[in-house]
């Protein structure tokens, strides 16, 4: 019996989506809950599992291809003749799959085509062993090796293709996906509705880093997961949230909304581009919950599981961009929050302290905020707060 394989319903405010790419071939048996294919949406990756095993009979839209939810995506002939291959043959067929340029996504194959490389020859580090456009890129960016050994030199000089003509120049023309596309209407958005400022500050972040030295190997003992700094900074913004309710509101047309919960949105990076999973009543948690949920959110990101619900809602939210090693920048805004801290690296540098000159490990801070409703004294004074938070934490800690 044929059995349509069809796009499963959308997330809310997900109105479309895009064929990545099929893990199976028409023809190949699969087992029940393998994964078919992966749809692309603008905010997650989903995957469409086997309802049953069988053959893939027939794939009726390729990769590239724009869906609605409904839409019959092929045909799953159920029976017995997927018995003839073992249940682990389906999940060792993705990355057979990935060994072909019909395995990667329209992008790959497209930069793949131009540059006239073989994805074969390339190792993907996406999802299954799967290319990423970096991948491609990457690879086409390395020195070949020389043809042939120093004693057959003026033979390959002789053999060396034209220099390239002078003023000649080459370009790329890459497709965004979808999740670019999104993200840069979304910062496009925070750009022209809101009254955007930035505050910025430093913080000595001395007497957390000897906190952290001194219980780390305790702390993954008691809780198996390491003490980071995100889970200071954390603690530190509910403080200030608290303190100045202002910064965890939002606009809601001529009303301003003042949330009377913490759920702090953390950027993580995937291959995907930037993500911001909830961070849920953060105020409820403790130093490890918010490692182990910061921890969870990273690997995810990385293996495209976050879901619709781990990127909904948010009152504020906080990017650390000191991990690819800035310095400073300015954040922009997650409408419709109304407040984003900026963390940069920590650099060890002079500075003054009970006028004497010292060495401390000291970092930026960057408060980006709309001006609409948040005055520059709240958004001075809440990274105030987060800066004396974080220069003693052990007060902060005790709740005094």
């Amino acid at each position: 019996m044929a059995i349509e394989i069809k796009v499963p319903n959308l997330p809310e405010s997900v109105s479309s989506a895009t064929v990545a790419s099929w893990h199976f071939k028409a023809g190949d048996a699969v087992s029940r809950e393998a994964n078919l294919l992966d749809l692309e949406t603008d905010k997650v990756m989903l995957e469409v599992p086997a309802i049953a095993d069988g053959v893939l009979k027939e794939i009726r839209v390729q990769a590239g291809a724009t869906v609605q939810a409904g839409d019959v995506l092929g045909l799953l002939e159920e029976g017995a003749a997927a018995a003839a291959k073992p249940a682990a043959a389906a999940a060792a067929a993705a990355p057979a799959a990935t060994a072909s340029d019909d395995g990667q996504s329209p992008a790959v194959r497209k930069l793949l085509a131009e540059l006239n490389l073989s994805a074969s020859a390339i190792t993907g580090s996406g999802k299954g062993g799967r290319l990423t456009v970096e991948d491609v890129k990457a690879y086409a960016a390395q020195p070949k090796a020389a043809p042939a050994a120093k004693a057959e030199a003026p033979k390959a000089a002789a053999a060396a293709p034209a220099p390239r003509p002078l003023g000649a120049r080459e370009e790329q023309r890459v497709p965004m996906t979808r999740i670019r596309a999104r993200i840069a209407e979304r910062l496009l958005e925070a750009k022209n509705s809101t009254a955007m400022l930035t505050t910025f500050n430093e913080v000595d972040l001395k007497a957390v880093s000897e906190l952290r030295a001194r219980y780390k190997d305790q702390f993954e003992k008691a809780h198996g997961v390491k003490l980071g700094f995100m889970s200071f900074f954390v603690r530190a913004t509910v403080e200030a949230l608290k303190k100045y309710p202002v910064l965890n509101a939002s606009v809601d047309g001529n009303d301003i909304v003042y949330h009377g919960y913490y759920d702090l949105g953390i950027a993580v990076s995937s291959e995907r581009g930037l993500v911001v999973p909830i961070l849920r009543d953060a105020d409820q948690l403790s130093l490890a919950d918010i490692e182990k949920s910061i921890g969870d959110f990273g690997a995810r990101a990385k293996a495209n599981k976050l879901t619709m619900e781990d990127l909904s809602g948010g009152t504020f939210s906080i990017t650390n961009g000191g991990v690819f090693g800035s310095m400073m920048s300015t954040p922009i805004l997650n409408p419709p929050q109304s407040a984003i801290l900026g963390m940069h690296g920590i650099t060890e540098r002079p500075v003054v302290v009970g006028g004497q000159i010292v060495i401390r490990p000291m970092m930026y801070l960057a408060l980006s905020y709309d001006h609409r409703i948040i005055d520059g004294k709240e958004a001075v004074l809440g990274l105030r707060t987060i800066k004396e938070c974080l220069e003693d934490p052990a007060k902060m800690l005790l709740s005094l």
